[in-house]
Formats: structure tokens, sequence, C-alpha cells
């Protein structure tokens, strides 16, 4: 396990909460649109700071922060993940913890003994094959996908989908994650931003602007009630 970054302190990653934010390298997707693609391959990363010296930081924290948000890459994949999360938990910090759900039996083990507080979920697409290959660069088992949102509804403390809405997605896109969504779920649209890290191809997409993505909520939230807009 790598630790590519880490940000000693964030008001908006994790909601109600002032936390530190730590970014596991490696992810087994390849969205064009990402702004930690540099971490996508783990051999890549140089690790900004060891588990023990992180765990040993968070200490003169306690007091100061509310939680820790776990992101990527996809922390899933790592096999440490819980060794990872146990110590900063026996500080007492909250655990939030952004996933692709691409790893369901590992949101369902997490989940289960009790080890994160709130799941931040991806929907890339419409949940259909070719739709998800094509925003996040791979084949996805939409099946998955579909687990981790049952997983979530059932054992998460805490939940929201997210769907950064990149050059490819329009309206009718979102009318179907809407779709899948139970009424009052929260579900957070995110603008699109062609910083330099994504894929060049994809920066120079267009995409809907944030004026769009307000006026669309009315309508989007006649399906999901839950809608909102981070912008």
């Amino acid at each position: 396990m790598k630790i590519a970054g880490l940000q000693k302190v964030s008001l908006i990653d994790y909601p109600d909460a002032v936390a530190a934010g730590v970014f596991l390298g490696g992810c087994n997707l390849d969205c064009g649109y990402c702004h930690n693609r540099w971490m996508i391959d783990a051999r890549d990363v140089e690790p900004v700071i060891s588990v023990d010296d992180l765990v040993g930081w968070l200490e003169t924290r306690v007091g100061l922060l509310d939680g820790v948000v776990i992101s990527g890459g996809e922390p899933t994949l790592h096999a440490g993940l819980r060794d990872l999360i146990q110590p900063i938990r026996t500080l007492g910090f909250s655990i939030k913890l952004d996933s692709n759900g691409t790893r369901p039996a590992v949101l369902r083990s997490l989940l289960g003994a009790g080890l994160v507080d709130y799941v931040a979920m991806d929907l890339k697409a419409p949940l259909e094959s070719a739709a998800y290959r094509a925003m996040a660069g791979v084949e996805v088992d939409i099946s998955a996908i579909r687990a981790s949102m049952a997983i979530l509804r059932d054992l998460a403390p805490r939940y929201e989908f997210r769907t950064t809405v990149a050059p490819g997605l329009g309206f009718t896109d979102l009318l179907a994650i809407a779709k899948e969504l139970l009424p009052d779920e929260l579900w957070v649209l995110q603008p699109f931003v062609a910083a330099e890290t994504v894929r060049p191809d994809v920066a120079d997409q267009p995409a809907c602007s944030e004026g769009e993505l307000d006026a669309a909520l009315v309508d989007l939230r006649a399906v999901a009630s839950g809608v909102s807009l981070r912008a």
C-alpha cells in the first residue's frame, strides 16, 4: 500500500466534518476525466508518508480533526486497508471511504465490522455495460456496482452516490442514473473540470456546465429527490 497524497485539512470532503484526506495509489479503472490519473498505476507512485508515520501524525491531530477520508485511486484494492483503518479509528476519528464500488465484498467486510462511518460511491454512468465502459475506460462488472449499492443501503451508517458529469454524459444519462436510486438517497453531481491532470483528449471535449446542471436539478428531483450539485 502506497500513500500517494496527504491533505492535512479539508472542510468539504467529509460532510459536516473537519477531516484529513489520505490518497492511496492504484486504481482498477482508467477514467479519462480523473484528476488523480497520475496514481492509477501504483508502481509509479512515490509514497509521501508511511502508514506508521501517518498514524503518528494523526495522534497530534486528536481534538483538532473530526475524521479521515480515505480515497485514491481505489482504496478497496489494498489488502492492508483494514490495518490502515483500525489504528485511525482507535484514535477516535470517524472514517469516510471514497470508492468506485467495483469491490462489493470489501465494502461488506469493512461496513460489517463497523470500520467505516460514511461511504461516497461513484456512479459513473447509466448502469449498462457499454455506457460504463465509455466512462471508466475499462470493462466494469455492473452486477458488482449494483451489489455495492445494495450493501450501502443495508449496512452503511451514512452514504452518498456521486457522479462527475464528464464529457459524454448528458441529461438523458443522468435521468437513467436517477431511476436507479431510491427517492431520498443522497446523489451528488459534480461538474467536470478540465484540470491539467485529466487526459488531454477528454479535456478538449464539451461537458455540461454548472448552470446547465443546476437547471437540470428540477427535473432530476422529480425522480431522485436527494440529488444536489457540488460545485
